[in-house]
């Protein structure tokens, strides 16, 4: 395994440490998780191809069913 050095300002250091903190995890496991998810097949792009690809073949469900705009916006 390979060490890297990185210049973060403070701030962003002192968040990226109580969101680690949130989640039981050191900001070292987080930078870890992301530059592999990065790195990895199953990238963004790939889960939006997957997600439009599901979203095609789902044929949908609605039985005619539609919103109108004020059904849209309205706030419960």
């Amino acid at each position: 395994m390979k060490n890297i050095t990185l210049s973060i300002d403070e701030e962003t250091l002192r968040r990226a440490r109580l969101a680690a903190s949130s989640t039981g995890k050191s900001v070292n496991q987080l930078v870890r998780e992301y530059l592999a998810q990065l790195g990895s097949s199953d990238s963004i792009e790939g889960q939006i191809d997957e997600f439009r690809d599901l979203s095609m073949r789902s044929g949908g469900r609605s039985k005619g069913w539609t919103f109108n705009r004020e059904e849209a916006h309205e706030r419960g």
